[in-house]
């Protein structure tokens, strides 16, 4: 089994992400109207401060439950950002509900399911290490 990654790669973007979309918003909602561009702008800083929320959460969860490949947490934590940025605009637009969100998070919850399984199906097998020995190798048979 390979060994897990440790946080260090993910820690410099945790912090970009999180000092980028967290003071990115305080500094457009205290400076900037409600007009187009700073909208949009909004949505934006809104998935970079929810991923890089999230990112430190994502990694935990799959070092101790489900996978140890990197491109599965970043996107993982991106998801939780769209996901977070879509409620927020379903708000303003007052089409928000419980049932939407609950089906919406099912939804991607579902996306998120099958691309691990289809990661699974084309990942080549593990080679076995120097240290694992198959089983009824020279370590199990029995002298006479």
């Amino acid at each position: 089994m390979q060994p897990k990654p440790s946080f260090r790669p993910f820690l410099v973007p945790t912090l970009v992400l999180l000092a980028g979309g967290w003071g990115g918003l305080a500094l457009l909602l205290h400076f900037t109207q409600p007009e187009l561009w700073p909208r949009w702008g909004f949505f934006a800083l809104v998935v970079m401060a929810f991923a890089g929320t999230t990112l430190p959460f994502s990694y935990v969860l799959n070092q101790r439950l489900l996978s140890n490949a990197a491109n599965v947490v970043t996107r993982q934590s991106v998801g939780v950002g769209i996901y977070a940025a879509i409620l927020i605009w379903l708000k303003i637009g007052r089409v928000l509900s419980f049932s939407v969100a609950l089906w919406l998070v099912l939804g991607l919850l579902g996306l998120e399911y099958l691309t691990q399984w289809r990661e699974r199906a084309t990942r080549p097998p593990a080679t076995p290490g120097p240290d694992d020995q198959p089983a009824g190798g020279p370590a199990d048979q029995e002298t006479v």
